[in-house]
């Protein structure tokens, strides 16, 4: 990244989570480009090209403020690991200019434990994924080996900060931590290992949305090296990561099937 952000859209998300998108939708501001390369993106042409457009802290506080303004429940900040400077240079400006709305860090995880101790008291709800606990899976599915130990640390920081997730009369999100974890066929076992630890390092009553809409995507459908990754989730192969999850004591879960 450069000297801005960029963005690739804004607009009131509908397909979030419900406890995110309500009635009127979560207010996403999805950036370009991401500091992890997951050879299954399925979003690779933002994330790993050159998509969206370049924006000053003037023009990305007024998103913010626009968000606000068409009725979005929160402001959904999605893939903002790389560019949390801007993001803080442009709240300086939309917070006095009214932006009042629940701030969401939708992340992959792979956030410096420094960088999430800097926006304590900024974040009001955090939303990362946990992936892969296997680092040589993490080094071949996402380029990143130490991937299982960063988003730990993050995740355990997040939680600090935030607590469990607390939703309002009308079942909207207010503060806290929502993970998310997109099954991987033939990968029961680190899900079985990401729900085991999510319960007893972070809270049995962490919110999980355990996801099933995994498929080959950007270089898992030209590379033969991939071929293990080459194929969607089974309904039972999803039944058993929803039945890890509550055998690890979770019981917040957000079982969404597409």
């Amino acid at each position: 990244m450069g000297r801005w952000a960029r963005v690739s859209s804004a607009f009131p998300h509908l397909g979030e989570e419900d406890c995110l998108r309500g009635g009127r939708g979560s207010g996403t501001l999805f950036f370009s480009s991401c500091n992890l390369r997951c050879v299954f993106c399925q979003n690779f042409d933002l994330s790993q090209g050159d998509a969206g457009q370049e924006v000053s802290p003037e023009q990305l506080a007024a998103l913010m403020l626009e968000l606000q303004a068409a009725g979005c429940h929160n402001l959904n900040l999605v893939t903002p690991s790389h560019v949390v400077p801007q993001i803080l240079e442009a709240l300086q400006l939309a917070v006095p200019g009214g932006l009042a709305l629940p701030l969401v860090y939708n992340s992959s995880g792979y956030d410096c434990v420094e960088t999430i101790r800097l926006l304590e008291g900024v974040v009001d709800i955090y939303l990362p994924d946990f992936k892969f606990w296997d680092a040589e899976r993490s080094a071949i599915f996402l380029t990143a080996r130490d991937y299982p130990e960063v988003a730990r640390s993050a995740l355990q920081i997040m939680h600090e900060q935030v607590g469990e997730l607390r939703v309002d009369e009308a079942g909207l999100a207010l503060r806290g931590v929502l993970v998310r974890h997109l099954v991987m066929p033939g990968m029961l076992d680190d899900t079985r290992e990401i729900m085991r630890w999510l319960a007893t390092t972070l809270s049995p009553d962490t919110y999980v949305n355990l996801m099933d809409q995994y498929h080959p995507a950007h270089k898992v459908r030209v590379d033969a090296g991939l071929s293990a990754i080459n194929r969607r989730l089974t309904s039972r192969e999803f039944a058993q990561a929803i039945q890890a999850a509550r055998d690890s004591g979770l019981w917040r879960l957000d079982e969404r099937q597409w």
